[in-house]
């Protein structure tokens, strides 16, 4: 009887045989071959029973060449070097393994040998928590890309272009206000010191700019070397301390009394903290706090950057990280920025290996959590 149960079973999921079609199967058939995405469905073996017309497109196949083969060995997945994905790696795996649904951006191989990109979510059809087989949704993004590619490529040009007649401005602005062409009346001085620190911002711009085309390009080169991250702190603490002043802001340092040392890249590491810390200091209000903190957790180091500020609401939690973001409650005090900071922070801490995450509460303030594997080393080695 068991036996007759788990044939009732997989022939639920095979368009195989010959028998009649169970009432409602035309339409069923009709909705999923109506999908525009395209739609694979294996049964638990992995093999593939269903197949609509845009996912052959997709993959240049026939029906008749995958319906009842082994969907790993008929549609081949690439990493990026061209090289096949191991069995285990590939999302309709782990997605059995785990019960869950996973979508991730990856390459097939087409029929014709060519790699075409898909971005994929594959979910498992469960029966008593147990898989029966899976279900793989997918689009050609072949075009997204090559648009995402042709804006890297545009960006950095014009980053490029921006930067020659902005040091200009720069120079002779400052040349100006220090009075090397003469005397100035105050309303000049003020005139140009708007000026300096809009040249100022643009070349910030232009720096996250260039800095995020060369993540996106995986273009960035990591130069490892070992870090007294105590150090790096003073050095970011130190130069952003007039910030805080100017906003009567407390502006705290806490770390160790040890040494804590790091191997990795320290201009990338600095970049990532300072974004954060001036993120910090940009949202919280006049007389507020905002804490930089160092800690040694098992093999890690642990930085904290701890705000009293504006907090972020609840429903943007997981769009604080994506491209261009800015929370509904700063846009309304604060109409600069450009929503690049975070996305740059979290490209740049997957580019060195670290974690990055953070907690809020609206109204309440912010606290970013980073961290990188790390040693504590005694106060008396010098580094």
């Amino acid at each position: 009887m068991a036996e007759a149960r788990k044939t009732q079973k997989r022939l639920r999921f095979s368009n195989a045989d010959t028998a009649q079609p169970a009432q409602g199967s035309v339409e069923v058939q009709a909705l999923f071959d109506s999908i525009g995405d395209g739609v694979i469905m294996t049964d638990e073996f992995g093999r593939i029973v269903r197949i609509n017309p845009p996912a052959l497109a997709i993959l240049g196949f026939k029906e008749e060449e995958l319906i009842g083969q082994w969907f790993p060995k008929v549609i081949v997945s690439l990493d990026e070097q061209g090289k096949p994905v191991g069995l285990i790696d590939r999302p309709i795996s782990r997605s059995f393994l785990t019960g869950k649904s996973i979508s991730e951006k990856l390459l097939y191989r087409r029929k014709d040998g060519q790699p075409v990109s898909v971005a994929i979510t594959v979910s498992p059809m469960m029966v008593r928590n147990r898989p029966v087989g899976a279900i793989q949704v997918f689009r050609d993004i072949t075009l997204e890309q090559e648009v995402d590619r042709m804006k890297s490529e545009f960006i950095s040009l014009a980053s490029h272009q921006l930067r020659t007649p902005l040091s200009a401005i720069k120079t002779y602005s400052h040349m100006l206000v220090d009075g090397f062409m003469g005397p100035l009346e105050p309303p000049q001085k003020k005139a140009l010191r708007t000026i300096i620190g809009a040249s100022n911002r643009m070349n910030e711009l232009i720096s996250t700019l260039l800095n995020i085309t060369r993540m996106e390009s995986g273009s960035i080169a990591v130069t490892p070397k070992y870090v007294n991250l105590g150090r790096l702190l003073d050095e970011i603490h130190d130069e952003l301390t007039h910030v805080a002043t100017n906003k009567d802001i407390n502006f705290k340092l806490i770390q160790p009394t040890d040494n804590v040392a790091t191997r990795t890249d320290p201009l990338i590491l600095k970049e990532i903290i300072s974004n954060l810390v001036m993120n910090a200091l940009k949202y919280t209000p006049n007389e507020g706090n905002v804490d930089l903190m160092l800690s040694i957790k098992g093999g890690s180091a642990l930085i904290k950057v701890k705000d009293t500020g504006l907090g972020i609401p609840k429903l943007s939690h997981d769009q604080v990280f994506t491209k261009f973001f800015r929370a509904p409650n700063v846009i309304k005090r604060e109409t600069t920025g450009t929503g690049l900071g975070l996305y740059l922070v979290r490209g740049l801490t997957e580019v060195l290996g670290g974690k990055i995450w953070f907690e809020s509460e609206e109204n309440k303030g912010t606290t970013f959590y980073f961290s990188l594997a790390a040693q504590r080393i005694p106060r008396k080695v010098k580094m």
